[in-house]
């Protein structure tokens, strides 16, 4: 897909109208979670992949699948189970034969990758063999296959999904992988009122779906304007100090060195402004602000920050570590809202 520019302020208004209109079509499917909506959209806009967790039942495939149908792209699903192989993900070659000469030849059958969403569901079922299936697809939007690269069309995500409770069967994603991960977006339970809407819009007759109402061209251009968004040199510091203070070997943070055996990389950092800035184009803003930044930290940071066992013992998590951090960093006077 070919590069798009957006030319008009206008366009600009129309393209982060569009937003409000994506998030009025998911609502018809998808009662509340809107944390979790937004988080999702801030990955499409920053052109990354995401990982979703919480327990069974809380929509987090039907969450996917709704945003697939709200946007006019090509959308498959993985479904990763134990014996899941690489070329189940990739692609094979197969033999074919040239009717015309009779002459026989290898044919690459390409596989469910070649999408231009692709919902990789219940992703730790699988060995890490097969996990790493996706990594060069996750970096480098391409995919090796016997010696020849094939590029992925654009726009493309992965979206992921994981339950947080079944040990038995399951494989921890390698940190290598984590890391490729924009955000780590968890669900949680519903509301009351929520979880009453949705035992009334699921035990009857078949509800609204979803109509497309953006395109992937549009999407592209999107994510092309977010790079635009201007963020303050002192929020840019900021964001600097909140990544290096995660790291217990350089960090002044005592909360850090008792309670973290590994801090966040340089990706961190990149995945914080980038972020930041899709969720101020996705609030209708041209410019990033600190609420931006202290916003997105938490599912940037979930997977890049790793706590001790100590830690683990004492129930502290990642979240926790990013709280104390957000609040022992001086604010720039400049980044305020």
């Amino acid at each position: 897909m070919s590069k798009e520019i957006v030319q008009t302020e206008a366009e600009v208004t129309a393209l982060v109208d569009k937003l409000g209109a994506l998030k009025k079509e998911i609502a018809k499917v998808i009662v509340g979670q809107e944390e979790a909506i937004d988080q999702l959209l801030i990955t499409f806009l920053a052109g990354g992949h995401a990982l979703l967790e919480g327990v069974p039942g809380l929509a987090k495939t039907l969450m996917i699948r709704t945003l697939s149908q709200a946007i006019d792209l090509d959308f498959r699903r993985i479904q990763f189970t134990p014996d899941l192989m690489p070329s189940d993900i990739v692609g094979t070659e197969i033999l074919e034969e040239d009717h015309t000469t009779g002459k026989k030849f290898f044919e690459f059958n390409k596989g469910p990758i070649f999408s231009n969403i692709v919902l990789a569901d219940e992703i730790n079922r699988t060995p890490p063999k097969t996990q790493s299936a996706l990594l060069e697809a996750m970096q480098e939007f391409e995919v090796t296959y016997a010696g020849k690269t094939y590029k992925l069309e654009r726009p493309f995500f992965i979206l992921a999904t994981q339950n947080p409770i079944e040990q038995a069967g399951t494989f921890p994603l390698p940190e290598a992988q984590l890391d490729r991960f924009l955000l780590y977006i968890r669900i949680g339970y519903p509301e009351e009122s929520e979880e009453t809407a949705i035992l009334k819009n699921t035990t009857g007759k078949k509800g609204a779906q979803p109509e497309a109402v953006m395109t992937g061209d549009e999407i592209v251009k999107l994510q092309n304007l977010v790079r635009d968004v201007p963020i303050s040199d002192d929020l840019v510091s900021m964001v600097s100090k909140l990544v290096r203070a995660t790291r217990p070997a350089t960090t002044t943070n005592d909360y850090v060195k008792e309670w973290v055996s590994w801090g966040a990389g340089p990706r961190a950092g990149q995945a914080v402004i980038l972020t930041a800035k899709a969720r101020a184009l996705q609030k209708g803003r041209f410019g990033v602000t600190l609420e931006d930044i202290q916003s997105v930290a938490y599912p940037v940071l979930r997977h890049r920050v790793l706590v001790n066992f100590k830690a683990e013992a004492e129930g502290i998590t990642s979240d926790d570590v990013t709280t104390n951090l957000l609040k022992s960093i001086q604010l720039p006077v400049n980044g305020k809202k």
